[in-house]
């Protein structure tokens, strides 16, 4: 039987929602969406601000103010600031945890860790008189505090200040598994709420949710991803799957709903990612929308977006809280943005999608012991975002004829069936879109003014050679052949252009008050071919560490990695507003602040990686330029 929905939410829960409601409200003590103390601008994580000096009239006077160096690891480094009163918190030189002055980038205080902190964000708890402030954040698999005020660890919390994120998982992760998510979790009342990225490959341990004491590190509940015997699922998966069977973690952004005490999270994909022979079932909770009580850990209601996930689609981008009007009634609505192109839209209470989602044929696997699912959920609203299928009249038009002949070649051979083709293990294979197109971490922006979601997407197709038999795995249970691929083989030209024609990257406005595109445009542009005058392409490379950010003013930030580009669009039709070329490769979410009555915006440029010889796609940052750049008005 497939499972997709479960409503179950009690009346008695329901009745609950009223006394959660007037509790939050004698705790909310800022205009909402007007600082950046948390991941994403808010506990929703709505990637929005109120904030409007800066707007479409003046945007184009933007300023750089100052710089902070950051040197240091590169990467997967994507962080984004936070922002209290008057004090920038980041990750600077030597992976220190540094509090600066937010106006002027003047060092306040520094603690420096002993392994790399989250290199996506910290979250940020204060008591009600603020007397005490707190950041969280982990780092080497330990959960840690620092007082906000003065830099010092929190020795009161945990075991001298650590709480080991490895511990409680029901198996000892190997040392190929850490739990570390780059992500931070959020405070909801008395709890830090978590995620984990514990890795997709064969003996990654379980991606469990858990929730731990904000004073004392003691974990109060978990939620088994990978669900254990007698718990909702576990048909979906062999018998004791959960013992060997690991992933479907949440280790981006979730949303939280304050009043009603629930969280959102997209879930990742089960392991192994690109084969699931020993996996045989749907695998819930892996790529899977699920919504649990924030008080107890139990599940409301969930939506499974894809069976027996075999191309790494694991969900990434942050669920966004919107209300938008459905025959003319407020409905609190939570979107999805997918990796895979498609938009799938719930009510936030009960699970009901707004627009009907239908199970539709997909092709199917022809590797020996593996069983793929027969159908996979496609919303009939709103429409994909991103391209499903890549046909030979689609090959880049911008590169030489021999090198689209190359290309030709290589796509005549291939399984190439558009999206959910499997992989195979006699032929090379296509994906479209592929593992780091569609929507990735950061994707998505939540305009609560409006109901317009933006999501920032990616026609980035990848081209897999046949997935070989392994021998052994690391967890030395081999009961039957088992198979492995590689990640990451995006289809390129020779000259790192990709092989599908543009635009290759774009910005997409959806209002889903109606479930339609309101406008799509392209996002940033490849200099060789500007230089040539061919414009409005876009650019997919790294696309995916870059988020937008939303404002009341009428603007959506956004930095660019491969054109080295911070820039400001027109949320209500996408134009350029404004665009600074800089010197590095910026990655992450901007934050947008006020101090003093003056508005600010901070973008995290990345360095210093070098393009390939011959490689003409993206330009590499200049030395030195990795750090915080921040934007403002001109006094």
């Amino acid at each position: 039987m497939r499972i997709l929905f479960c409503r179950c939410l009690a009346a008695t829960a329901l009745a609950g929602f009223g006394i959660v409601i007037a509790l939050s409200a004698q705790t909310s003590p800022r205009m909402p969406y007007t600082t950046w103390s948390l991941p994403g601008g808010g506990i929703d994580s709505p990637q929005y601000s109120a904030l409007k000096q800066i707007n479409k009239t003046n945007v184009g006077k933007l300023e750089l103010q100052w710089f902070l160096p950051a040197p240091g690891p590169t990467g997967r480094f994507a962080f984004s600031p936070l922002v209290v009163d008057d004090v920038m918190y980041v990750v600077g030189a030597e992976g220190a945890v540094f509090a600066v002055n937010a106006e002027t980038g003047k060092e306040v205080w520094r603690h420096q860790t002993e392994a790399q902190p989250t290199n996506r964000g910290f979250t940020y708890w204060e008591s009600k008189d603020r007397a005490d402030r707190r950041i969280v954040y982990a780092a080497g698999s330990y959960l840690q505090q620092l007082d906000a005020k003065t830099g010092q660890l929190i020795t009161t919390f945990g075991t001298k200040g650590l709480v080991n994120l490895r511990e409680g998982l029901g198996r000892t992760p190997t040392p190929i598994g850490g739990v570390q998510s780059g992500s931070p979790g959020h405070v909801f009342e008395n709890m830090i709420i978590m995620g984990s990225a514990p890795g997709e490959g064969y003996a990654s341990p379980p991606g469990d949710l858990r929730a731990f004491d904000l004073f004392t590190g003691k974990q109060l509940w978990t939620f088994h991803t990978i669900p254990r015997p007698g718990e909702f699922g576990y048909d979906t998966w062999p018998p004791d799957a959960w013992k060997t069977a690991g992933g479907a973690n949440t280790w981006a952004e979730f949303a939280i709903d304050e009043k009603r005490g629930i969280g959102y999270f997209p879930l990742g994909s089960p392991t192994f990612d690109l084969w699931g022979g020993d996996r045989k079932g749907n695998n819930l909770f892996g790529n899977t929308l699920l919504a649990l009580d924030l008080r107890t850990g139990k599940r409301l209601w969930h939506y499974q977006l894809l069976h027996h996930d075999l191309w790494d689609y694991d969900l990434v981008t942050g669920p966004k809280l919107l209300t938008v009007r459905r025959n003319g009634k407020p409905v609190d609505i939570v979107a999805q943005a997918t990796k895979f192109g498609l938009l799938y839209v719930f009510d936030r209470v009960t699970g009901q999608p707004l627009w009907p989602i239908e199970e539709r044929p997909v092709p199917q696997s022809d590797v020996p012991g593996e069983a793929s699912s027969a159908t996979q959920p496609f919303p009939t609203a709103p429409p994909p975002f991103a391209r499903l299928k890549f046909t030979e009249d689609e090959i880049n038009p911008y590169l030489e004829d021999g090198e689209r002949e190359r290309i030709r070649g290589l796509m005549k051979k291939a399984r190439n069936e558009g999206i959910f083709t499997p992989l195979s293990i006699k032929q090379d294979q296509i994906s479209i879109p592929g593992e780091l197109g569609g929507s990735n971490w950061g994707g998505a922006a939540a305009d609560p003014e409006t109901g317009i979601l933006y999501v920032r997407g990616a026609d980035q197709p990848a081209y897999h050679t046949p997935l070989q038999a392994v021998e052994k795995t690391p967890d030395l249970m081999t009961p039957q052949p088992r198979y492995a691929g590689r990640l990451g083989s995006m289809f390129f030209a020779e000259n790192g252009l990709p092989a599908i024609s543009p635009p290759w990257a774009r910005l997409t406005a959806y209002d889903l008050n109606t479930g339609t595109i309101k406008w799509q445009k392209p996002i940033g542009t490849v200099p060789a071919l500007a230089a040539k005058g061919i414009t409005n392409t876009g650019n997919n490379y790294r696309v995916h560490r870059n988020g937008p950010v939303v404002t009341a003013g009428g603007v959506i930030f956004m930095a660019h990695f491969a054109d080295r580009t911070v820039r400001a669009f027109d949320k209500d039709n996408g134009d350029v507003l404004w665009e600074k070329p800089m010197d590095a490769n910026f990655a992450g979410i901007p934050s947008v602040y006020e101090v003093g009555g003056r508005q600010y915006v901070a973008f995290f440029g990345g360095c210093c990686e070098v393009p390939p010889e011959g490689n003409i796609a993206w330009v590499g940052a200049k030395p030195g330029t990795q750090g915080y750049y921040v934007f403002a008005l001109p006094k």
